[in-house]
């Protein structure tokens, strides 16, 4: 699940503990603003007039690249005909956990559990309970997917994949997280993330992100999926197939050593390929023995400091909108969407860093 920014917020954001992400804006070309600087030696100085003559018309060059990415987006982006907007239906009370499954220690408390600010580094015994949890949670999130048909309601799926969940012996993460009501997080057409499963049945033409995550033996497994719903048009079928491209192109630039910044990188310069969006405000995090910790993981370009250390664990979770990447919560305070109603996708894998590379862990 994602998370959502730099500074915390009420469960506003991701499947399960976002923290709210300041926007970071990027600029012209290659994210650095546009700056000017005088000349110092070799001829006179600039006057104040000549300086604002300077300014006006850099200002105007970066309006003017702005509007001409813009065009170039819409585009490369095809026309998709509007869905009707989602609309929330009749929310379930959660379902029961077993007394004798471990829960995480955020179960009972309707607070938004804060950022930890650790690395989850497991150790040799860490990472085999590691994998037996995203393992799980990959499973899960397979079978699920195979219940995404016409008039199934996501309230059906998010029983289908609690009782997978406990009949395995875990706890189903989202549950209690900050207050949030249900097992999985279901986020259909234009919900970015976060939606709450519900009574409404899914349509032929949708698309639905199933964003799973348990907690096995001290540890948590989070991965997510964007399927398909009966008739998809072909260009929702090429917002998922490169949403899921860029995941792994992410996951790819990863190995010991390698700066963060790369990640958002790699997954913008392909996404921007098509005219797609990066969706800013949630990222992807450190999770272990804690469900969101440091690193916050920048999907869209950044100049993020900092570096990859071999054994630890985070999650990359790429969301794409075919639109705007700006968003809107619901009064739930969970479910968001995009603020012009056009689609989003959304893929995640969590992986273990390596001395060469990356090991996804959430497969089956």
């Amino acid at each position: 699940m994602a998370v959502a920014g730099l500074q915390l917020s009420a469960p506003s954001a991701h499947g399960q503990g976002q923290v709210l992400l300041s926007s970071v804006k990027s600029s012209l070309f290659s994210g650095a603003p546009l700056r000017f600087s005088p000349p110092t030696s070799g001829r006179e100085p600039f006057t104040r007039k000549q300086l604002v003559v300077f300014a006006r018309r850099l200002s105007g060059l970066e309006e003017a690249m702005r509007i001409k990415r813009e065009r170039e987006s819409q585009q490369l982006t095809p026309k998709v005909k509007r869905r009707p907007p989602l609309r929330r239906g009749r929310v379930s009370p959660e379902l029961p956990v077993p007394d004798h499954i471990l829960r995480p220690p955020y179960v009972g408390s309707s607070e938004l559990p804060e950022i930890a600010s650790e690395l989850q580094i497991p150790g040799s015994q860490g990472i085999a309970d590691m994998r037996a949890a995203c393992e799980l949670a990959a499973r899960v999130l397979d079978s699920a997917g195979k219940l995404v048909r016409p008039s199934i309601t996501t309230n059906e799926i998010d029983k289908a994949v609690h009782q997978m969940i406990i009949d395995a012996g875990a706890y189903p993460s989202p549950l209690g997280y900050g207050g949030f009501p249900k097992s999985v997080c279901t986020s259909v057409n234009e919900c970015m993330c976060h939606g709450i499963p519900d009574s409404r049945q899914l349509q032929s033409g949708d698309i639905i992100n199933i964003d799973v995550t348990v907690y096995l033996n001290g540890y948590h497994g989070d991965t997510s999926k964007t399927f398909l719903c009966g008739d998809v048009s072909d260009a929702i079928k090429q917002l998922v197939k490169v949403t899921e491209e860029c995941l792994e192109r992410g996951i790819a630039v990863c190995k010991d050593g390698a700066s963060f910044k790369k990640i958002g990188k790699r997954i913008s310069e392909h996404a921007e390929k098509y005219g797609y969006g990066v969706v800013e405000r949630f990222v992807g995090h450190g999770v272990g023995t804690v469900f969101h910790s440091e690193p916050l993981i920048l999907h869209h370009r950044n100049d993020q400091s900092g570096c990859m250390v071999e054994g630890q664990t985070f999650t990359i979770e790429p969301i794409l909108t075919m639109g705007s990447i700006e968003c809107k919560t619901w009064p739930d305070n969970w479910t968001t969407l995009t603020a012009d109603g056009s689609p989003a996708a959304q893929f995640e894998h969590t992986i273990l860093i390596t001395r060469t590379g990356a090991e996804i862990l959430t497969i089956c």
